[in-house]
């Protein structure tokens, strides 16, 4: 009896050591990880022709500060603000009583001069004839030639301090130096105004207005190319200003010196007719170039996409049905797509569904 009961309890013992092991191995064996239902498809190329797009602001041809050149007060204003002005017309005039004053006596002075120097000459003459004759001594016909010379040179610096007179005089008309926009006035009549400092006004050209952007230094000898190449304004180069397309095309002008350095970036010109003056300088658009390469584009949907911090990944299957997330340069959208600059490769295989339940490394199951 005693030897049975020893034998079920052993029985028992073995039983619950057994189950505790199997929980054991049961809790100790790695779990697979779910795969994700996505769906994958194939990175393909296609000639795509686009627009690059880029931050543009326009600036005119030739634009000008007027500033007085002589101080005094504003007497005239001979302008409609905003208007059209020709070349050479009075736009400000500034006070002249004083410089007319200084120009009198600078007339004045040279009348003296004048007098004086022919006085000498007279002199001169006579001591010369004398000395013909001995009838003079030589240091008096040297102080008669001295004397003459001294008179010449005060002529001539007064006729130089008339041109002087004449040219301040001159300056107290403010004209325009060449056709057209005159903007608002930053004075009144009977302001004051101080040589070379006070801003009277702005002046620019609107016939034709130029637009600057900034391209890669990389591109520059795409750019080198267009502007070599152009002939006329034509597709290539477009300007929009929110949705609206500006009408008129435009070409490319000139590429700046030198790269910046802090930017690696580099100044480029465009220069657009404004027959309509629908541009004015400081308006800030968007620069279109016509990017048709020959170079197939790689093309990609764009809800593959997912940014962080700025920057855009992509989901590319890998070997055991993983995936790796891949870092790629966006381009142009073309409607519900994208152009891929760097990052992949035709034949490769991206998730665009179920994009947003993937991390680096998660396995995946294609639902096609």
């Amino acid at each position: 009896m005693f030897f049975n009961k020893m034998k079920y309890y052993s029985a028992a013992l073995l039983a619950l050591t057994l189950q505790a092991c199997s929980k054991k191995d049961q809790q100790q064996q790695p779990t697979q990880p779910q795969a994700v239902p996505v769906t994958l498809t194939e990175v393909t190329t296609s000639e795509a022709s686009y627009y690059d797009e880029y931050p543009g602001t326009v600036v005119p041809l030739n634009e000008i500060e007027l500033r007085p050149q002589v101080t005094g007060f504003v007497t005239g204003i001979h302008f409609t603000d905003g208007a059209r002005v020709r070349k050479g017309q009075l736009l400000y005039s500034i006070d002249a009583q004083l410089y007319n004053a200084n120009y009198e006596q600078a007339v004045a002075n040279l009348n003296v001069q004048e007098a004086n120097l022919a006085r000498a000459q007279k002199d001169a003459d006579r001591y010369h004839e004398l000395e013909k004759n001995d009838a003079i001594a030589r240091q008096l016909v040297d102080n008669a030639d001295a004397a003459l010379e001294v008179a010449k040179r005060q002529a001539d610096a007064a006729k130089a301090n008339i041109k002087a007179v004449q040219t301040s005089v001159n300056y107290t008309k403010v004209t325009a130096p060449f056709e057209g926009v005159i903007g608002i006035s930053l004075v009144k009549v009977g302001a004051a105004v101080s040589a070379g400092q006070t801003i009277l006004n702005t002046v620019s050209t609107d016939s034709q207005l130029a637009v600057d952007f900034n391209v890669d230094q990389k591109e520059i000898y795409r750019f080198s190319t267009l502007m070599k190449n152009a002939k006329a304004a034509d597709s290539t180069f477009t300007l929009k200003f929110g949705n609206e397309i500006f009408p008129a095309s435009g070409k490319i002008a000139l590429i700046d010196r030198a790269v910046d350095p802090q930017t690696a970036t580099i100044k480029t010109r465009l220069v657009f007719p404004n027959k309509d003056n629908r541009l004015r300088s400081g308006m800030s658009g968007t620069v279109r170039v016509l990017n048709n390469a020959a170079a197939k584009s790689v093309v990609i949907p764009y809800k593959a996409v997912t940014e962080q911090l700025g920057e855009f990944f992509v989901y590319v299957a890998g070997d055991s049905s993983k995936v790796s997330q891949r870092r790629v340069v966006l381009g142009t959208s073309l409607g519900t797509n994208v152009i891929i600059k760097e990052g992949l490769k035709e034949g490769e295989k991206i998730a665009v569904e179920g994009v947003q339940s993937l991390r680096e490394g998660a396995v995946i199951k294609d639902g096609k």
